[in-house]
């Protein structure tokens, strides 16, 4: 077992390391020999023995990462904490090196056996700051009602071969961890920026799914295989936005598809409630200098709906066992009845009795809708899902109310998706595949590394509100009321969306009791209520950026 924490130096015989994992109730022992390390710096330990579970455990250093705050420092330390981590193996370096130097004449033999793309009007739409792109879109208009979209996927699969250095750490590592400020890629950057990525102008190997189809987004006909292709443009969302509302017809085709699909999606059951994602402004030194929310255009919605006709397409295609899908439950009951007495906490009686259907969510959504409290019901309606993960027996997915569902469009940053290439290049073939025991070993493989990487991510935006805080501390600011416990009130700076805390036993003015059922606290003489949605101004108190918590005082 690794842990990562703060090195504690007992004079010169021995030290401590304080893990950062919560969960790990003792510190680990570091005897003398390891002589060069520092106060309030941080490590890597791996534990060497641990007899007496009543006493530390004995580590020894892996590696030293720098001085505690320091921002490249933290960060490697959240990369490490996931199992993850930010470099790669010389072997796995080696390797890469050795396919990009044979790239030209692999590509050059395959390109006569695919299907040539590189005419058609074809681009990228990504975030700005992207710097791999494993998903690109063609367009050919075939009559006044029919068109062809092409939905092209970096071929990854022809590069990386099963059971190679590179195939072994992208299976080890799951996916790509987007901290803030840095991608930890699950490819080495020789692959995963350049040799896979769909890049404008120049020509690239790509698995695609071509879909003729009429203008309200009905698919005529489809077909799956290689290809190769040649970008013409990299857009961001906000550059393609400028260009449909300049009028590119072809954009705007897609642009009017896109909402259909979308329509016809929450129709027959798709939540549509929105999720939120903070974007932050980054100094030279990568501290946050600024945090707004991420706004969400129509590209955005039209790069979405593309890439979920493809999964879906794909996975009616190809669903017959053995096969990876992305399985999304029904929640279960009780997390449902938690859900309705929340939202009767704040004003929302709802009936969801019976089966939880999408579609009882979606009206409870559509009532919040553009109200202050949309955030809270959003947030409390994802927390009451069941977490998404791989299967090899398809269970639907009911966040989405697909039948059949999979990841076919991100192989540079998913496992999951490598392998569907993998398993749909054989059903092509004919090739028989491996067991489903095998698939389902890698289903649980990359579900646990996912929610590695999300941890990872989460902690890394937590840590950046955090480090944007500090700079508050005893500022006043407006919050909102996100949460109500016997022990506190949660509430978020409605400036940087970060959440903190105001203790029960700060609320000096009264004594107050928790009324559970109504999420509210009441003062037992004053009858002053604090409940969820309100707003008030309060003070911030402290900020611990290594916890991720953040103290307020009520005003």
């Amino acid at each position: 077992m690794r842990f990562v924490g703060t090195i504690d130096k007992k004079g010169k015989n021995y030290s401590f390391l304080l893990p950062d994992d919560q969960k790990m109730y003792t510190d680990i022992f570091i005897p003398h020999a390891e002589k060069d390390l520092k106060n309030n710096h941080k490590a890597l330990v791996e534990i060497v023995s641990w007899e007496n579970p009543k006493k530390s455990p004995e580590g020894k250093v892996v590696r030293v990462l720098g001085k505690k705050g320091n921002e490249k420092v933290e960060r490697e330390a959240i990369v490490l904490e996931s199992g993850m981590d930010i470099e790669f193996e010389k072997e796995v370096k080696k390797e890469a090196k050795k396919i990009n130097k044979k790239a030209e004449e692999m590509s050059r033999r395959a390109k006569g056996k695919r299907r040539d793309m590189r005419r058609e009007k074809t681009f990228t739409i990504d975030p700005e700051t992207a710097e791999d792109f494993d998903d690109a879109l063609s367009i050919k208009r075939l009559s006044d009602d029919l068109i062809e979209v092409g939905i092209h996927i970096a071929d990854v699969s022809f590069y990386v071969k099963k059971g190679t250095a590179i195939d072994k750490e992208a299976r080890k590592r799951g996916s790509s961890i987007y901290m803030v400020g840095q991608t930890i890629p699950m490819l080495p950057e020789i692959l995963s920026n350049q040799l896979c990525s769909l890049n404008p102008g120049e020509e690239k190997l790509t698995f695609s799914a071509i879909f003729k189809m009429n203008k309200d987004g009905e698919v005529k006909e489809r077909w799956f295989g290689e290809t190769i292709i040649k970008s013409d443009e990299r857009y961001s969302y906000k550059e393609a936005m400028n260009r449909i509302e300049q009028g590119d017809s072809d954009l705007k085709l897609l642009n009017e598809i896109a909402k259909k699909l979308k329509k016809e999606r929450i129709k027959k059951g798709s939540l549509k409630f929105k999720t939120e994602e903070v974007e932050f402004e980054l100094d030279e030194d990568g501290r946050p200098v600024e945090i707004n929310m991420k706004e969400i255009l129509d590209t955005h919605n039209l790069i979405e709906e593309f890439m979920l006709l493809a999964n879906k397409n794909v996975a009616d295609r190809f669903g017959k066992s053995p096969f990876v899908f992305r399985v999304h439950e029904e929640p279960d009951q009780e997390t449902i009845g938690e859900l309705k007495g929340y939202l009767s906490g704040i004003g929302y009686d709802v009936k969801l009795g019976g089966k939880v259907t999408s579609k009882k969510l979606n009206e409870i959504i559509e009532k919040v809708e553009g109200k202050p409290v949309e955030f809270l019901v959003g947030n409390v309606i994802l927390r009451s899902m069941a977490k998404a993960y791989y299967s090899t027996k398809n269970k639907r997915h009911f966040g989405l109310s697909f039948d059949k569902y999979t990841h076919f469009t991100s192989p540079i940053r998913r496992y999951a998706d490598l392998t569907v290439h993998r398993m749909i290049k054989k059903k092509l073939k004919g090739e028989g595949l491996k067991s489903t025991d095998y698939y389902e070993k890698i289903c649980r493989s990359v579900s646990e590394s996912e929610l590695r990487a999300l941890e990872a991510e989460r902690k890394s935006v937590n840590y950046k509100k955090c480090e944007y805080m500090l700079k508050k501390e005893g500022e006043t600011r407006d919050v909102v009321i996100s949460g109500i416990t016997e022990w506190g009130i949660y509430v978020r700076d409605l400036d940087s969306y970060a959440e903190g805390m105001i203790s029960l036993r700060n609320l000096e003015d009264d004594y107050y009791v928790l009324d559970k059922e109504n999420y509210r606290l009441i003062g037992r003489h004053t009858k002053k209520e604090f409940s969820l949605g309100k707003k008030m101004r309060a003070r911030v108190e402290r900020v611990d950026s290594e916890a991720g918590l953040i103290d307020f005082l009520p005003l």
